[in-house]
């Protein structure tokens, strides 16, 4: 079992810069791969990015390849979303997840966090 906590999420201009953490509990945190996701108003979920369990591998949307980075920190049992250049259409709650498979491509998550709202203004 993984319990995931998402924050750093806010109000932020176009161009700004954010960056969210996810943190999980659980000793086995180093073996999962962690995703990131966002769901606009209105919208469904929609994957942003995925990094492996060392970190050695990552996979983005295409809309936010070059601007959104994943870290992860498994002394921390931590995961970070860096997201730049950030536009009104990145508004969404982001959501961190957890995957017990070994591929960044395709993974199948089974633990979710509750989110947090980032907000881009114009």
């Amino acid at each position: 079992q993984v319990q995931l906590v998402e924050s750093g999420g806010g109000l932020v201009q176009a161009g700004g810069s954010l960056r969210l953490s996810c943190a999980a509990s659980g000793r086995t945190f180093s073996s999962y791969v962690m995703g990131w996701f966002r769901q606009a108003p209105g919208k469904g979920r929609r994957f942003v990015g995925a990094i492996s369990w060392s970190g050695g591998s990552t996979n983005y949307a295409d809309s936010v390849k070059g601007r959104f980075t994943i870290s992860r920190d498994n002394a921390k049992n931590t995961v970070y979303l860096h997201m730049n250049s950030l536009k009104p259409e990145d508004t969404a709650v982001y959501y961190c997840a957890a995957s017990i498979g070994t591929e960044v491509v395709g993974a199948a998550y089974r633990y979710w966090g509750q989110g947090t709202q980032v907000t881009v203004s114009s």
